[in-house]
């Protein structure tokens, strides 16, 4: 195992039950990076106990004025450091190993797992926690798994040297052996409640890191509303709690840092007093006893670790209990259900039945949704009004495949093909699905457009078609070659408008070149001048592929092949832009944003006359 090894080509499966069950499984996962690191931590823990050994065999040889027992002496002592240097530098880079592979696999899993849900996961966990568990809660994780390791070569090591001390001198030894558990275990009473108010800090500074990035996600809102200083002033409060939950943290384990030092002094104490005692008597020689001595003192030294594993449990479990909470969400997938396909095909035929014994990786034929009752045409644009924002993103979620919440509606299909029975990649190749609300990676423009594509369509003509022409500019602007291609983009386009990040968006998508393409609301925040530019320029660059749009953009409808009204969620008329807006009122209630008072008041023309909509308003300009 080497670092150099990662990232892994696949992370594996890991077990969500518990927080507990993932450490496990993360540590069975690096059992032999485990096994080296306590083989390196023994040769070092070990090589630092016979010091005590060599100390007391040259002080017990200056006595007795023997040369050759110093000598032998200085052997031992040589020889213990070069192999704790040896020891200390491959446990520190086996130790280290081990930590980032833990940390590093979790952010695989956790980056596979968001790519999986997408939108849906911060529906279902809180955007402050992702973050939480995705940078701190590593670190703990992988601080915990690589300490078990260094923990059980330090607790090997004090057995070995309680039990060697009862056999070099037991008398002393006997009082070492009792003592050492007394010291392990000493503080084990208070580890309950540090380990408590450990989850308590956690939990807060991911209130307070979830507070913090909702604020700046919407702090142009805030200013624009004036809520920046009440906002502020939420962070400032979440902050000082958990201020205060870091502090009795701190005493907690301070407290046990301390009870760590003072029992071994009061072992030590005790060790020396009666040792000075058998010295005396003449039952043990001096350099026993020396021995002896330095051998409690630098017990110090291993059980400290046995403080390190307690406080990395107390941090690791409550950051592994989120982890797994994270991994384990899944989708929830419905039952596939035949669809209509082209040409004279039975809608009610079986998949099998259309495409024979195997179906294609990558299908491809009209796009159905059975629980709505929705076709679109395959190679046509097609646009879907509905009434209700919300409905419109659930739809356009269900189009790609594989929802996030299914509620038990049966599986959109492609050509006949359930996109839910597909696996996640060959559904996402099939169809693209671009949301209200695209976000943009930081990077320069040039890294943006540097996605999966057919290689069809180009950059630049995605730009064109897109209307991108004065963002191009202003990134000309910004660049130091001049270059818009080159220039930065912040963190989720943050350095743009929301029409500049749409439209960029849009052009990401469109270079993309999918199958089928599903744009939930993509000209919501630009100009009916760029909008009616961006419709005939999506058009033209889609002719022959699929297109569904849903929008309530009269501009946008009128350029559709097909239009097709959602009303309750399933399909209440189909036709063209202007057919529709004469035929079906509830049509031309929303794309017009007629009130009911508005439908039902007489207007010039006429009792009971209809008000012009907006189409025929831009005929009469």
């Amino acid at each position: 195992m080497q670092i150099r090894d990662l990232p892994y080509l696949d992370p594996g499966e890991p077990d969500t039950r518990s927080g507990t069950r993932y450490l496990l499984w993360l540590g069975r996962g690096q059992l032999r990076g485990q096994l080296v690191t306590l083989a390196w931590g023994l040769l070092h823990f070990v090589s630092v106990m016979a010091l005590p050994y060599g100390v007391g065999l040259a002080v017990q040889a200056v006595v007795d004025g023997s040369g050759s027992r110093l000598a032998a002496a200085g052997g031992v002592l040589a020889a213990s450091a070069v192999l704790i240097a040896v020891g200390d530098t491959m446990l520190h880079r086996t130790a280290v190993t081990n930590w980032i592979t833990a940390a590093a696999r979790t952010q695989q899993l956790l980056a596979r797992k968001t790519a999986s849900l997408g939108s849906a996961l911060t529906r279902r966990v809180a955007a402050g926690e992702v973050v939480a568990v995705s940078t701190g809660d590593v670190e703990k994780i992988g601080w915990f798994v690589e300490g078990v390791s260094r923990f059980l070569a330090a607790a090997i090591t004090v057995v070995l040297v309680c039990v060697g001390l009862f056999v070099y001198e037991p008398h002393l030894g006997l009082i070492v052996a009792v003592g050492v558990p007394v010291l392990a275990l000493g503080v084990l009473p208070l580890l309950p409640r540090a380990t408590r108010l450990a989850d308590v800090q956690r939990e807060k500074a991911g209130r307070a890191t979830e507070l913090a990035s909702d604020t700046v996600a919407g702090l142009r809102v805030l200013r624009g509303i004036g809520g920046e200083e009440l906002f502020l002033t939420r962070y400032r409060t979440a902050s000082q709690e958990v201020r205060g939950a870091a502090v009795r943290s701190a005493r907690m384990w301070s407290l046990i840092s301390g009870i760590q030092v003072l029992l071994p002094g009061l072992l030590m104490i005790g060790v020396v007093w009666y040792g000075i005692g058998l010295v005396g008597d003449g039952r043990i020689e001096v350099g026993a006893l020396v021995t002896v001595y330095s051998a409690v003192m630098l017990l110090a030294y291993p059980l400290r670790h046995f403080e390190e594993i307690a406080m990395a449990w107390s941090f690791s479990r409550p950051s592994a209990r989120r982890a797994a909470r994270v991994l384990a969400l899944e989708r929830t997938a419905g039952a596939a259900s035949p669809a209509p396909a082209a040409g004279d095909a039975d809608p009610t035929a079986p998949t099998a039945d259309l495409y024979g014994d195997a179906a294609p990786a990558v299908p491809s034929g009209d796009l159905y949704d059975p629980a709505s009752g929705l076709l679109a045409p395959a190679g046509a644009l097609t646009a879907v009004v509905c009434g209700d924002p919300d409905a419109a993103g659930r739809l356009a979620e269900r189009l790609g495949g594989h929802p996030a919440d299914a509620d038990g509606l049966p599986s959109v299909l492609l050509g006949g093909i359930a996109l839910d029975e597909l696996p996640l990649d060959g559904a996402r190749t099939a169809v693209l699905v671009q949301d209200k609300d695209p976000v943009l990676l930081s990077g320069s423009l040039a890294e943006l457009l540097a996605v999966p594509a057919s290689g069809a369509v180009a950059p630049e003509d995605a730009l064109a078609a897109a209307e991108c022409a004065d963002v191009l500019a202003a990134l000309a602007q910004a660049s130091l070659e001049g270059d818009p291609m080159a220039a930065p983009i912040t963190e989720r386009g943050r350095s743009l408008s929301g029409g500049q990040r749409q439209r960029i968006a849009l052009a990401r998508s469109l270079v993309t070149d999918p199958g089928v393409l599903v744009l939930d609301e993509p000209t919501s925040a630009v100009d009916s001048h760029t909008e009616a530019r961006i419709a005939e320029g999506v058009r033209a660059l889609r002719t022959g592929r699929t297109t569904v749009v849903l929008t309530s953009s009269p501009l946008l409808l009128d350029r559709a092949d097909r239009v097709v009204l959602l009303h309750e969620g399933e399909v209440a008329a189909v036709g063209s832009h202007r057919e529709l807006l004469e035929t079906e009122p509830r049509y031309r209630a929303v794309v017009t944003r007629e009130t009911d008072e508005e439908r039902l008041s007489p207007v010039p023309g006429g009792p009971g006359a209809a008000a012009p909509n907006a189409f025929d308003i831009e005929e009469t300009a």
